[in-house]
């Protein structure tokens, strides 16, 4: 694996798993507010989000893109294609709304 992509899943894995208790440790011992120091809570909600719309994103037009072709090679099946297709993106959808709202959950909150 390339160095700088290491690095960048390491940033990426401490700041989703990073633990808060410390940060507000720290700030405690800085004399900083606590929310000055959990920017990483943040950077992983927002990180988390994107994922999920991104994987949410492909695989809906990767549905889209097999069920045109499915429907080219058999008109006579399109009605029931297109009913499983729209189910299908719908089911991925709702799993990406929800995989945002719980990670946007760890946005820290206030100032």
């Amino acid at each position: 694996m390339k160095p700088i992509a290491l690095a960048t899943l390491a940033f990426a894995a401490l700041a989703l798993f990073g633990d808060t208790s410390a940060f507000a440790q720290a700030a405690e011992a800085a004399k900083v507010p606590a929310n000055a120091m959990n920017w990483g809570s943040g950077l992983g909600a927002g990180l988390a989000a994107a994922f999920a719309v991104l994987g949410a994103g492909l695989g809906i037009g990767r549905i889209g893109g097999s069920a045109v072709e499915s429907i080219a090679r058999q008109p006579e099946v399109a009605n029931k294609i297109f009913i499983n297709m729209i189910l299908t993106a719908a089911l991925i959808e709702g799993v990406a709304l929800f995989a945002v709202v719980v990670g946007l959950l760890g946005f820290p909150a206030g100032s």
